[in-house]
């Protein structure tokens, strides 16, 4: 275990407050209540608390598969169950950008909130100057800041349930080890690629980080938020950069409807060349019950399987 890795359980053994960000107050939760009420907005982080928490948590995520969280709006039943919640976990970073007051009344209230956004290394975090120079919110498409956030769930549990903060922290060893795993496993697939080869074309631009970590040019349509629309010009100019690059594949994603990468389609094709869409790729949410891909991890497996497959073709 790093240096860095056992500081860090120490700071949570000891329970010790988080540092500087999101607003954290005392959990509600006591000896003998039961299982800690947790909600989590997106499907990534459900599955990331249940992971983490265990048979001591009960998860309940906002956000179904194929939701877009950008453009999410909370139902009333949405901001009643989070007001219940023991412990309410979501991204930041303005990846549910129509709920950012919520979060701060929820805080206001005394909800214990774990946001994501205040356990990563700011060093680490991509910056979009197309879009106001935010921070890019998708850090789950690199493995080694999912670890990172891992760890400030594990923290954030074992603040609001010092009675079971050992099973938590159990739970996050063996789930670094298993994010390992999957790191190396993406890493190999990735090789099978010549550099050349190595380009990403999705509806919007949610894939920066697995390009940074894994060694892709990426390009989306849209910008980092599916708020924002993709004009003709847009379309024109990344159908003659598929032409210039005799690019195999373009892919659409299970949260952003198809149409915008079958218009591209039609304008590589207008301009003398044939791109295959390669596959559907899980870009803002996991795969839905049924599909194999329910977990972060067997999301991301089949993601890097679905570009490798298609672009080597």
């Amino acid at each position: 275990m790093s240096r860095k890795l056992k500081r860090m359980l120490g700071i949570v053994l000891s329970l010790i407050l988080l540092t500087a960000g999101c607003s954290q107050t005392a959990g509600k939760k006591e000896s003998g209540e039961g299982s800690l009420n947790v909600v989590a907005t997106t499907t990534m982080l459900a599955d990331l608390a249940g992971v983490i928490g265990g048979e001591h948590v009960s998860v309940n995520g906002l956000m179904g598969p194929g939701i877009d969280p950008h453009l999410y709006q909370a139902s009333a039943g949405d901001v009643g169950r989070m007001q219940k919640a023991d412990v309410v976990v979501y991204n930041g970073l303005h990846l549910e950008g129509k709920m950012s007051e919520l979060f701060e009344n929820l805080s206001a209230q005394g909800i214990f909130t774990v946001c994501i956004e205040k356990s990563m290394d700011r060093t680490g975090l991509l910056i979009s100057e197309d879009d106001g120079g935010v921070y890019d919110p998708h850090i789950w498409f690199d493995v080694t800041l999912w670890k990172q956030a891992a760890q400030g769930v594990a923290e954030g549990f074992a603040q609001a349930d010092p009675e079971h903060g050992n099973s938590y922290i159990a739970n996050l060893e063996r789930y670094l080890a298993e994010l390992d795993e999957l790191n190396a496993y993406i890493q190999k697939r990735a090789a099978e690629l010549p550099k050349e080869q190595r380009v990403l074309i999705t509806a919007h631009d949610a894939f920066q980080y697995f390009g940074n970590a894994y060694g892709f040019e990426v390009r989306g349509l849209q910008g980092i938020s599916t708020d924002s629309e993709a004009g003709t010009s847009d379309v024109s100019a990344l159908a003659s950069f598929i032409v210039e690059r005799r690019i195999k594949a373009i892919f659409v994603e299970s949260s952003v409807p198809p149409k915008t990468i079958q218009a591209l389609q039609a304008a590589v094709k207008a301009q003398g060349f044939d791109v295959a869409i390669g596959g559907e790729l899980y870009s803002d949410s996991l795969g839905g019950e049924g599909s194999g891909d329910e977990t972060y991890i067997k999301t991301f497996r089949s993601n890097i399987d679905t570009i490798v497959d298609a672009l080597k073709a």
